[in-house]
């Protein structure tokens, strides 16, 4: 960590910021906490037992809340796992919530391999949140003081952890899209959720589904037919045929049957929505409308 001019042995404890910045941000995130409280809950109850507190920091690093056994308060407290600390690579060298931040994947640092000496007491366990536009919004990270480095513990932490992230990415990502059905995309990946509103058109993914479905934000900001990304077998033609003859069906269904009204509402004259319907219903064998 010459890059931060860290001092492995530095005893020093963890910065922290003033009480009215640590309020600013929880505001910043309000919706956020809510969202996670009872999933911290839940974690906690599972894993307290094993000294482990459950903490939600901010995508710099900042914790704004934490779970945890009254017992272990004061260790916690005072290694800075605690609401208000920063938890940085720049502060604290490699550590869960910071390297977490950093890379945008899960994590896991234990005992020793923390940067920091007086970190080394600890193993920690950390995966990242994004919010419904792929953006890196928080990390959810355990950190316990009794795990050792071989303890089977640490590897469920980490499903637990990753688990508790999708939970709460997949709600931030439902309450964004208030209007829309969200669906799970065909593919192998989790929490790859694609949100679709009532004429079947893409309008939001999550990274996850991104990723998976190479969806831009280009792809987003000209919305196209859901069918076109999910649908990955048969020709492309067909599939294209398919998706159109669905919107232009859903326009006549909206307009009474009425082809001029339908034509108005997808910006198109008459003539060229009788065209449309007849060649896609060519095309993928439907009796055309």
């Amino acid at each position: 960590m010459s890059y931060h001019k860290l001092d492995p042995g530095d005893s020093r404890s963890p910065l922290r910021m003033a009480d009215f910045e640590i309020a600013r941000v929880q505001q910043a995130l309000e919706l956020l906490i809510r969202v996670a409280q009872p999933v911290l809950d839940r974690i906690s109850n599972a894993v307290a037992d094993a000294g482990a507190c459950i903490v939600l920091s901010d995508s710099q690093g900042f914790i704004v809340d934490r779970r945890g056994k009254p017992p272990d308060d004061e260790f916690f407290k005072a290694v800075g796992l605690w609401p208000g600390s920063i938890w940085t690579e720049g502060s604290e060298g490699t550590n869960g919530i910071g390297t977490c931040v950093i890379e945008q994947r899960p994590v896991t640092i234990l005992r020793d391999q923390h940067y920091l000496s007086r970190n080394s007491s600890m193993s920690c366990t950390t995966a990242p949140i994004f919010d419904h536009v792929g953006k890196l919004v928080a990390t959810i990270d355990a950190s316990s003081h009794r795990l050792g480095l071989k303890d089977p513990l640490i590897a469920l932490l980490g499903v637990l952890v990753a688990d508790a992230a999708r939970q709460i990415e997949a709600e931030l990502f439902r309450l964004a899209f208030p209007r829309c059905r969200i669906i799970v995309a065909p593919v192998l990946r989790a929490n790859a959720l694609l949100a679709v509103n009532s004429d079947d058109l893409l309008a939001g993914a999550t990274r996850a589904a991104r990723v998976a479905l190479k969806i831009t934000q280009a792809t987003l900001d000209s919305p196209k037919p859901v069918a076109l990304l999910i649908d990955a077998g048969g020709d492309a033609g067909l599939d294209l045929g398919a998706a159109e003859l669905g919107v232009l069906h859903r326009a006549l269904a909206k307009a009474d049957g009425n082809v001029s009204s339908a034509a108005r509402a997808l910006g198109i004259s008459r003539a060229t929505l009788h065209r449309k319907l007849k060649r896609n219903a060519r095309a993928t064998d439907t009796p055309p409308a």
